[in-house]
């Protein structure tokens, strides 16, 4: 499947959207200028495609508590699907992971797991290493956060 074309107006709702998702249909017309109506048209139209998935208020990790982000690299006894599948159903529902991707390469997942601190982290890998068909972690704390973007790159529009 190819990805949708976008016109300037699309990526001009879009970036702004990334960068302020409680704008309100009033101001978001108003920047891209639009009449408040064609620019809920887009946005729907945008929303229906798939493209704008949620909106989501983006939380401080360490203002709630959760400072620690661990990276969890996991291979696990059997590549076929049916024992992927086990696993990343049941890996869905350990709350602190918030992201797992399926690897190619030496680990079959990179898992972020996000944590109190080294203590919460045991209790964790307590969890993750007893999820169905895990063979290995290997754990590695993240010591700083470089960069983390939120925003996909959508062009010079905007």
């Amino acid at each position: 499947m190819s990805p949708p074309e976008f016109d300037r107006i699309d990526i001009a709702i879009l970036h702004r959207l990334q960068r302020n998702g409680r704008l309100s249909n009033v101001e978001l017309a108003d920047e891209v200028g639009l009449s408040e109506s064609a620019c809920l048209r887009r946005v729907k139209g945008l929303e229906a495609k798939g493209v704008i998935t949620h909106y989501a208020a983006q939380l401080d990790e360490k203002t709630i508590g959760l400072p620690g982000t661990v990276f969890v690299r996991v291979s696990l006894t059997s590549q076929r699907e049916d024992h992927l599948l086990t696993f990343e159903e049941a890996v869905r529902h350990v709350p602190e992971v918030m992201e797992c991707y399926l690897m190619s390469g030496d680990v079959d997942y990179i898992v972020r797991v996000v944590v109190r601190d080294a203590p919460d982290y045991e209790r964790i890998h307590h969890t993750l290493t007893n999820l169905p068909g895990v063979d290995r972690v290997h754990s590695s704390f993240a010591l700083r956060t470089v960069l983390r973007r939120t925003r996909l790159p959508l062009g010079t529009a905007g």
